[in-house]
Parts: structure tokens; C-alpha cells; sequence
């Protein structure tokens, strides 16, 4: 994130940002006191507090780009594809459907809010967070965050992975409406 963007939604800059956020001691600090500090001190929304103490613990050594702070990683993907949400979820919910795009896939659905969210235990035991948004009528996206992954090199490789899969999971949607 810029230095410009940051200081026009949050009055300060990076170096401004890092000179308070030492004030108080961040770095000894876990993620949600820092997220909240910001909030509650510095008038700043919700996203943007954690888009701050996101920032400054990349900066100040506590966080690498794709890791949380409890050292494990993530890989998000997002698609969005001209289906409407029913057709998108049911891509992911029905396994014989589900199969056709991501195939050797050993997970277990652990909790499902039909046509808006899911929380999948992948076979290694790290999780996928699925959600999905109407875009319109006929349009619509899955966002899906991969949590708990051991590695920055797997996180990169599960980001591809992804990648890959919501790209067959577009295909196969489209020809199954006869879009070729």
C-alpha cells in the first residue's frame, strides 16, 4: 500500500504510522490489540486498522507478505465468473460437480451457509475459507483464503494451485451454459 493511499484514508503516512505505533510499544503487541489501538486512538475504520497493523508488522519484521502472526501462511484467490451465486455454490457443494474441477481433492466441508460461505478442512489439515458474492444477477465471485499453511514457498505453490483451479472451475461452468 502507498504512502499516498494510506495517508488519504488514514491522515498518516507510513513513517508516521511506525513513529505512534512505537509510542505505544506495538511490536510487543498481538495483531487484534494493535488493530484495535489504531481504531480506537486514531480514528481510523475497521479495514483500515488492520490494513495499518498489517503494514507495520511487514515493516517492523513481525509478519512476512502472505503470513499471519502466529507464523503459519496463507494464499487467497479470488474469480469471478457470468453465473449466477446458486450455480457458483453448487460448483463447490455437490461433490460430483466439485470433482469435475478440482479432482483428487480429499476435504471435508465442516460448515456450510448455503450460497454464501464455507470452511473446508483441506487433507493436510490446513483450512479452506470459501465465500461467495452476487455480482449482479448473472455474475458472481468466490473468494477463498487457504489458512495454516507451514511455508511461505507452500503458500506460493497453493496460490498457483488455486490459480489453476478456479480457472477449471470457469471453464467448466461456461461450457456447462454452452459458452465455449
Amino acid at each position: 500500500m502507498s504512502d499516498t493511499a494510506v495517508r488519504a484514508k488514514t491522515g498518516k503516512t507510513w513513517k508516521q504510522w511506525v513513529r505512534a505505533l512505537d509510542g505505544v510499544d506495538a511490536t510487543a503487541m498481538p495483531h487484534r490489540d494493535i488493530a484495535h489501538h489504531v481504531y480506537e486512538h486514531h480514528d481510523v475504520s475497521d479495514w483500515w486498522a488492520q490494513t495499518v497493523t498489517v503494514g507495520y508488522e511487514r515493516i517492523r519484521g513481525l509478519r512476512d507478505v502472505g503470513q499471519r502472526r502466529d507464523g503459519t501462511y496463507e494464499a487467497n484467490k479470488s474469480k469471478t465468473v457470468t453465473v449466477p451465486v446458486p450455480t457458483l455454490y453448487r460448483a463447490w457443494s455437490d461433490k460430483r460437480m466439485r470433482t469435475r474441477w478440482l479432482p483428487n481433492a480429499d476435504l471435508t466441508i465442516h460448515t456450510a451457509r448455503r450460497e454464501q460461505s464455507m470452511r473446508i478442512m483441506w487433507e493436510d489439515g490446513t483450512v479452506v475459507d470459501v465465500y461467495f458474492t452476487a455480482k449482479g444477477t448473472a455474475k458472481s465471485q468466490v473468494a477463498l483464503q487457504h489458512r495454516k499453511l507451514p511455508s511461505k514457498a507452500v503458500g506460493t505453490l497453493m496460490k498457483g494451485f488455486w490459480t489453476e483451479r478456479l480457472a477449471a472451475l470457469e471453464r467448466l461452468l461456461l461450457r456447462s451454459r454452452g459458452d465455449q
